[in-house]
């Protein structure tokens, strides 16, 4: 029996809840990592309504799905961040406020609180999503600045999260970042540094992505094989590199699915990243969580995307071995 095969439902927020999960059923899938928006998973709900919960357990299992994860990457981003219009856009009026940054950042952080309870209440014990970070921005060191404006980028981080993970500590939930641009953490030097900024603490780890990490020209497993007690939870998404010469791994400002970019996000399967090699690198620690399709692929039907990602998936996964395979050689 291979691994759970789940869909991220963030991509899919523009479809109810009621609607997407046959859609998941039929697409192939055993479960949902439900996302905190649209109407997928409500946290105020879930903490505040008696039988949120029980509605949310009964539609699932009439369609034959579990929850292992449900993701706030919106409002984690928040945390963290230096709030600008952007934000607003995605973030509940309640949060967004009258716009102060501070509190924004600081009604942001009260609700990742309130995610690790309701996730306690759902009987999930991961919550993926994002950090913010208050020097992603200062990505090039130009005008010049010093390490001192690093170091306080990860002091700030570690001041905000360290409260919201005593309370994922008090309800036995772990928090998966995901390892991504505009985040804290954004390839292995910079996961292994915010792990230090938070004297390592159980409670956080990474969602494993790999299709953040292609692009940028690291090799994938790397990440699994530097932090094999941290991987909490695993997207399947596929990126590929055009560089041609012309193009630019920043991107050139283009929205995805422009051809001109020197990067997009694939349909799994149909990138460059070698999902074999992943598979063997989870099997070699032990990871046994489920394997989350987050869906991204601006040139082609989302429909026909999940469908052959959930397949391609299951095609990809294979059990650890539990024997040396020259050992039947051996005479007695």
């Amino acid at each position: 029996m291979g691994r759970s095969v789940t869909l991220f439902t963030g991509q899919w927020a523009d479809m109810p809840i009621a609607e997407l999960a046959p859609a998941a059923r039929r697409m192939g899938y055993d479960g949902l990592e439900l996302a905190c928006w649209g109407d997928h998973f409500d946290v105020d709900k879930a903490n505040d309504d008696p039988g949120y919960i029980d509605r949310l357990k009964t539609l699932l299992a009439d369609n034959g799905l579990k929850c292992f994860a449900i993701g706030n990457h919106l409002m984690g981003q928040a945390v963290c961040d230096p709030i600008d219009e952007r934000h607003k856009g995605v973030l509940p009026p309640a949060i967004w406020g009258d716009g102060d940054p501070e509190g924004v950042r600081r009604r942001a952080a009260e609700q990742m609180k309130a995610t690790a309870r309701a996730a306690k209440k759902l009987g999930v014990d991961v919550v993926t999503g994002f950090t913010g970070s208050s020097i992603w921005n200062r990505i090039y060191f130009f005008p010049p600045m010093g390490q001192d404006v690093v170091d306080a980028g990860f002091k700030d981080f570690a001041d905000r999260w360290n409260p919201i993970l005593d309370v994922f500590d008090e309800v036995g939930v772990r928090f998966a970042l995901e390892v991504h641009p505009t985040e804290i953490a954004y390839d292995i030097h910079t996961a292994e540094r915010a792990l230090d900024a938070i004297g390592r603490r159980p409670a956080f780890g990474f969602n494993f992505d790999p299709s953040h990490l292609i692009w940028q020209g690291l090799d994938p497993v790397k990440l699994i094989n530097r932090f094999p007690d941290r991987i909490f939870h695993v997207h399947m998404k596929d990126a590929a590199r055009n560089l041609d010469g012309e193009t630019s791994i920043l991107a050139s400002h283009l929205s995805f699915g422009d051809h001109r970019r020197g990067w997009d996000f694939r349909s799994v399967g149909r990138g460059e990243i070698d999902f074999q090699a992943i598979i063997r690198a989870l099997n070699r620690i032990g990871y046994q969580g489920p394997l989350s399709i987050e869906w991204e692929d601006s040139g082609m039907d989302r429909i026909h995307g999940a469908t052959e990602s959930a397949t391609y998936t299951r095609n990809v996964d294979f059990p650890a071995s539990d024997v040396q395979f020259d050992a039947a050689f051996e005479k007695e």
